[in-house]
């Protein structure tokens, strides 16, 4: 392969060769050059134009240029919808007419069709490009954000003893701590998040939750709503076993405490030895 061409990239290339099936792409005065296919060359080229194309190979393998941009280049990350699912492993839909595959061995939970994951493109053994979950090693800790901003990303990883791992903005390390996690997370999953904390080595720290005294109305809001759903009275009090708080309301103790503390001011309800009762108005 010519050295300029260089697989799964955008790159700009010279028209270096005309054919009635198409136009051959490379670096100027060479021989060698990737094909275009005649219904994807731009009106009016002629040769010696440079042209900004994503070079992949087709369904026999060969080397093959288009002016469609896919979801993600080489080493870069995505979110790519599930558009197939076959022996081999699972076709993601990355933008171009041949569907991009993820081989079972690259996947980290099963899948079906329609499912929205995190991938990166990589290039096997055999030259071809293909996708895989484990993104990692694709993602970066020079990221911009700082303590208590807001941030958004992917669910690629759940560890229950360290936590949950978030490609932020689909590119940056993220991880909520174990002792942070108050709800089940699944791979995909998408997530809002505030930076805690950034590391040395600038992965961040993060919350799903806002700080303690902005989050404490949301939190007594929800906990009223949960109290009506059950008819209005709670089984369990401030005194509640935490990992009970956990699976019941995705709360930690200490949230909970708050949530209620709000309810109590705002003589919303009562807590009596078995519980906690709405007060009927």
């Amino acid at each position: 392969m010519n050295e300029m061409i260089e697989l799964g990239k955008v790159q700009k290339l010279t028209v270096i060769r005309e054919k009635k099936f198409g136009i051959y792409l490379g670096e100027k005065g060479s021989a060698e050059g990737v094909l275009l296919p005649a219904k994807q060359v731009p009106e009016g080229t002629v040769l010696g134009d440079e042209l900004e194309v994503f070079i992949y190979r087709d369904s026999g393998d060969r080397l093959i240029a288009t002016t469609r941009r896919p979801y993600l280049q080489m080493g870069e990350t995505a979110v790519l919808e599930v558009a197939d699912l076959a022996g081999i492993g699972a076709f993601l839909n990355w933008g171009l007419e041949k569907d991009l595959l993820l081989p079972h061995r690259e996947q980290t939970r099963e899948l079906k069709k329609g499912d929205r994951i995190l991938a990166a493109l990589y290039e096997d053994r055999s030259r071809r490009l293909c996708a895989t979950m484990r993104v990692y090693d694709y993602l970066s800790g020079e990221s911009p954000y700082q303590p208590e901003n807001m941030v958004s990303g992917t669910v690629y990883q759940v560890n229950p003893q360290v936590g949950v791992f978030v490609a932020v903005d689909n590119k940056y390390y993220g991880l909520i701590p174990a002792g942070e996690v108050f709800r089940e997370y699944q791979i995909g999953d998408s997530v809002a998040a505030r930076v805690v904390r950034v590391r040395e080595d600038g992965k961040l720290d993060l919350a799903a939750r806002r700080q303690a005294y902005l989050q404490m109305d949301d939190d007594a809001e929800m906990l009223f709503g949960e109290i009506e759903k059950r008819g209005g009275s709670l089984p369990f009090g401030e005194k509640a076993d935490p990992e009970l708080i956990r699976s019941e309301l995705h709360l930690s103790k200490n949230a909970f405490k708050r949530a209620l503390g709000r309810l109590l001011k705002e003589e919303k309800i009562v807590i009596e030895e078995n519980g906690i009762r709405m007060i009927k108005k």
